[in-house]
């Protein structure tokens, strides 16, 4: 007897963003569409890493900036655990701050939330598959940073990096210091690097009082 035909594969979500209103009116859009289930939701990275441990979604479907537990860190985290889940971040944010760390991160694709209900369906699909998207602001603020490395100016999160590795503190210290994880002051260091066009701490210094980026207002001065 032949083998009846497979049902059609239905995309296991896990939601991650900090405001409730936000998660529920993802959930209904997800629920009500044929083809998708979430099986959860997390209000910050910490509780989305451990989730996904216990859940084991197709699909992450992430914000960044969070209190108790950022999106970067999250997804970092993923990775480094080789989580089965694709990683889909839906956000307000789109500065290379942003964008880049998370990308980096291992970040399958990068979505902003005025993106269309049908695009972030097939945003989330194309995730599923592992297949990279992008919203349209984000490729094009992704291909100009190729192609003009080291002239973006340096984000505020990075020039308070730069500040306290100018005085001498340990990407331990910088972490305990802003309340961040090492991994995301390296990924810091590695953005203000390239964007002053240097390989190391001491020429990164260098460079920012050549250039007057330190030596003016300090944002570490308290």
């Amino acid at each position: 007897m032949a083998a009846a035909p497979a049902a059609a594969s239905v995309i296991s979500l896990l939601i991650v963003d900090d405001h409730p209103v936000v998660r529920d009116g993802l959930r209904g859009m997800f629920e009500s569409a044929p083809g998708f289930t979430v099986l959860g939701e997390a209000s910050n990275g910490v509780d989305a890493v451990a989730l996904v441990a216990t859940l084991d979604p197709d699909v992450v479907l992430i914000d960044l900036r969070m209190p108790g537990g950022g999106g970067v860190d999250a997804i970092a985290e993923l990775t480094r655990r080789g989580a089965r889940a694709k990683v889909l971040v839906l956000t307000t944010w789109d500065t290379d701050s942003d964008t880049l760390p998370a990308i980096e991160a291992g970040a399958t694709g990068y979505l902003l939330k005025d993106t269309p209900r049908d695009e972030l369906f097939n945003g989330v699909r194309a995730a599923a598959a592992g297949r990279t998207i992008l919203s349209p602001a984000v490729a094009s603020r992704l291909v100009s940073a190729v192609r003009s490395p080291g002239r973006e100016p340096l984000s505020a999160r990075e020039r308070e990096v730069l500040t306290l590795v100018a005085r001498g503190n340990s990407n331990r210290r910088i972490a305990g210091e802003l309340f961040i994880s090492e991994a995301t002051v390296k990924t810091h260091l590695q953005h203000l690097y390239a964007k002053l066009g240097v390989n190391d701490r001491a020429a990164a210094v260098a460079r920012a009082y050549e250039r007057g980026i330190l030596g003016r207002t300090d944002p570490g001065d308290r």
